[in-house]
């Protein structure tokens, strides 16, 4: 093979200060070629594509390149394999040409295409994340004893007395239904009972559910409850179930309609063990607007009423949020007792403030200095209760719409709290 000539060198030291001159590149790959230098010559024509994938020039050089025979040199062909206009014939080996540049030139597309209902990967295999048995229990749960103790009632007594549930019939089946203002750990307490159980947690969001394409909607929600089947034990925790099961009266969509129809079917099961071993527990802001037939027995027959955080609750959220933090003289007991009616979320967001505080007080001093209780106190001073919007709409269903004695327990505690 030939030595690098003077020219092609200059050509190479011209396209380093611009690499996307194509007919200088080509240029370049035709000399390269001319020269023997076959593999470098496929390497330069490989760039110029990636630069002008339409080029008839690249193109013809690439072909000539990989030793692919000119439109003179090759047989006869039929009409449909004749060669293109460009120079390339149709029975051109692309892949090939791709396979032997992959090293110079990365893949122009590397995510596989939509199926042609656009439901995702061409194999259409469903992918839900499930949890394996975690280690939060409901001892980590602070405070909420009347929470927890209606959760040992309706699923934990029964799991751990096994021949004491076949002797009363009482089955693994059923959902729970947890409800209250945002912000109160509905969720938190939703995996410490998967923690409890040792189970598998499957967390599921009106998102993930929800899709474009008609009947996608509803074979996600039969694919959540077949997962759910196989990994069981199971917890099955479905977010914001207003969203997902409203009622179907004030519903126009009938694709919506139909994703609450599914759901029905999918927490009936099959057939009576179906669904054993499966745990569906819920959560909602508004369960005023659950579709009712969600609320039959066997289904979201029990609810719970997950309410802000009690004094022993407000202690270990404080303690929590704090506990990383530059802190001195805290008086927890005094903070606990200015926070009555804060949510957890608030609670955070109350850490979150005083830490800003002292932060930004050392920035304009510049001595760095602890959080405070002036900064805790100010912090709570300025923490309007996220809670209070919900409380006023809850007092209206509560007072006007508490058919079956539904939310008996929210009635107790607004005239506890002096709101009904």
């Amino acid at each position: 093979m030939s030595e690098v000539s003077p020219l092609i060198q200059s050509l190479r030291t011209a396209l380093e200060a611009a690499p996307g001159d194509v007919p200088l590149r080509l240029h370049l790959a035709g000399l390269l070629l001319d020269a023997g230098h076959q593999d470098a010559a496929v390497t330069e024509v490989a760039v110029a594509l990636q630069h002008a994938p339409g080029d008839g020039q690249a193109k013809a050089l690439m072909t000539r390149a990989l030793g692919v025979p000119s439109p003179a040199e090759a047989p006869p062909q039929s009409q449909a394999s004749m060669p293109a206009e460009n120079g390339v014939g149709s029975d051109f080996n692309w892949g090939a040409a791709a396979d032997q540049v992959k090293d110079v030139i990365p893949p122009r597309f590397v995510e596989a295409p939509l199926t042609t209902d656009g439901s995702g990967d061409p194999d259409d295999s469903p992918a839900w994340d499930v949890d394996a048995p975690g280690t939060v229990r409901l001892a980590d749960v602070g405070g909420m004893q009347e929470v927890k103790d209606r959760l040992e009632a309706a699923f934990l007594a029964p799991l751990r007395n096994p021949e004491l549930r076949k002797l009363y019939g009482k089955s693994l089946r059923g959902g729970l239904l947890l409800y209250g203002p945002p912000g109160c750990g509905k969720t938190f307490v939703a995996r410490a009972v998967a923690g409890e159980l040792g189970a598998s947690f499957l967390s599921v969001s009106v998102n993930d559910v929800l899709d474009m394409w008609v009947g996608n909607s509803e074979r996600n929600m039969h694919d959540v409850f077949e997962t759910a089947r196989r990994q069981a034990p199971c917890v099955v925790f479905l977010d914001e179930l207003d969203a997902l099961g409203g009622k179907r009266s004030r519903t126009q969509s009938s694709g919506m309609r139909n994703t609450v129809n599914q759901l029905l079917t999918e927490l009936d099961g099959i057939n009576a063990s179906a669904n054993e071993g499966v745990f569906v527990l819920a959560a909602t802001n508004v369960p005023w607007d659950v579709d009712i037939a969600l609320r039959r027995p066997g289904r979201f027959d029990r609810t719970l009423l997950v309410l802000p955080p009690d004094a022993p609750a407000r202690e270990t959220i404080l303690r929590y949020h704090l506990r990383e933090r530059p802190i001195e003289k805290v008086d927890l007991g005094k903070l606990v007792k200015l926070t009555d009616g804060l949510s957890g979320a608030d609670l955070a967001h109350l850490c979150e403030s005083a830490a800003e505080t002292a932060l930004l007080d050392s920035v304009r001093t510049g001595d760095v200095r602890m959080i405070g209780m002036k900064d805790l106190l100010g912090a709570a001073k300025q923490t309007v209760p996220s809670t209070e919007p919900w409380f006023a709409a809850a007092r209206n269903v509560a007072m006007y719409a508490n058919d079956g004695g539904m939310y008996d327990d929210l009635v107790g505690y607004l005239k506890k709290r002096r709101k009904l």
